[in-house]
């Protein structure tokens, strides 16, 4: 049974990992085309063919999504997203050429395993040969390979995330959430208690950064960024699609904290694949709520990788 971005009809999800380098590229693919659009709201992204999301431009849809890890060497994952909707005769007709378009959103992940060797072309190709519309995968694969959480204390702090999946439905109406979480800040639970936070160098045990930043006044730390996708079988574009992705983001803030940081570059794409005619401000509700539950996931999922423990290894349900 389908799961996450695949119970959208059209829409496909693959995955290339490489986990001795900790990193990996997630593709979400329809090859006629979806509606799309962006907000990014950290400050230090890294992005492909965003600009062209904008409502008013002149290409309507895209058939690509690409989220990678590797930094802005990442991004190169991209081209070959594009080399196989190309072979496939898909994308933007322009005279006798059909230009796929692709946008893309990478963040960092160099600090563990090895960051010499980041997504190129090749893996993104991978994963659309990968792409299906089954269970969407979760954990310490694609995108969220080298994915890590709660980082005041550099690396050797943090605890292992993921890719994770979540998806709510109302009648035929379906709202689905994939985010891979790499966040400076921590992860919490639905009640407010810390999930994934900084571990203690001396003692091990989790903290919040909120309060670290706050009694010790604690520095940053870079390498972070949060990439999500909500995709919608209701039927909007333009401003609505928008209105979706800051209601992801409200999602981010609703599981992750702090978030939106200097050392993020915290990236929600939202996309429209079907004709159902829907409510905009029960589905933004239902996007944040999936992209929260879908942070969550990406925590319990996750194992552990490149020395960072994963929550199942601190046994911490």
């Amino acid at each position: 049974m389908s799961s996450g971005l695949t119970a959208v009809k059209g829409i496909k999800v693959g995955v290339a990992s490489n986990p001795e380098a900790a990193t990996g590229v997630t593709v979400i693919l329809a090859e006629d085309g979806m509606r799309a659009a962006v907000e990014v709201r950290g400050s230090a992204p890294g992005t492909r063919e965003t600009d062209l999301l904008k409502p008013g431009q002149l290409v309507s849809e895209i058939q690509a999504l690409v989220l990678a890890g590797g930094s802005a060497f990442g991004l190169d994952a991209a081209s070959g997203v594009v080399r196989y909707l190309e072979e496939q005769n898909c994308g933007f007709a322009v005279a006798p050429y059909c230009v796929p378009i692709v946008s893309s959103a990478v963040l960092f992940d160099l600090f563990i395993g090895d960051g010499a060797i980041r997504p190129d072309a090749e893996m993104g190709y991978q994963a659309c040969l990968a792409a299906g519309n089954g269970p969407v995968p979760e954990g310490s694969v694609g995108a969220g390979t080298g994915a890590t959480v709660g980082k005041l204390y550099g690396t050797a702090g943090a605890i292992k995330t993921g890719q994770g999946s979540a998806v709510r439905r109302k009648g035929d109406l379906i709202v689905a959430a994939l985010v891979v979480v790499n966040a400076f800040g921590d992860i919490y639970n639905t009640d407010g208690t810390l999930l994934a936070g900084p571990r203690n160098p001396q003692s091990g045990r989790m903290e919040k950064t909120i309060e670290l930043m706050l009694d010790q006044e604690a520095q940053g730390f870079p390498g972070n960024t949060t990439l999500g996708v909500v995709a919608t079988n209701a039927n909007f574009e333009g401003a609505a699609l928008e209105k979706i992705c800051r209601m992801g983001h409200d999602g981010l803030a609703r599981s992750i904290w702090p978030v939106h940081t200097m050392w993020d570059g915290d990236t929600i794409f939202a996309v429209s694949k079907g004709a159902i005619a829907a409510d905009l401000n029960l589905v933004s509700l239902m996007a944040a709520e999936a992209v929260a539950e879908a942070v969550r996931r990406s925590a319990h999922t996750a194992k552990s990788l490149g020395g960072v423990p994963a929550l199942s290894d601190l046994h911490i349900k």
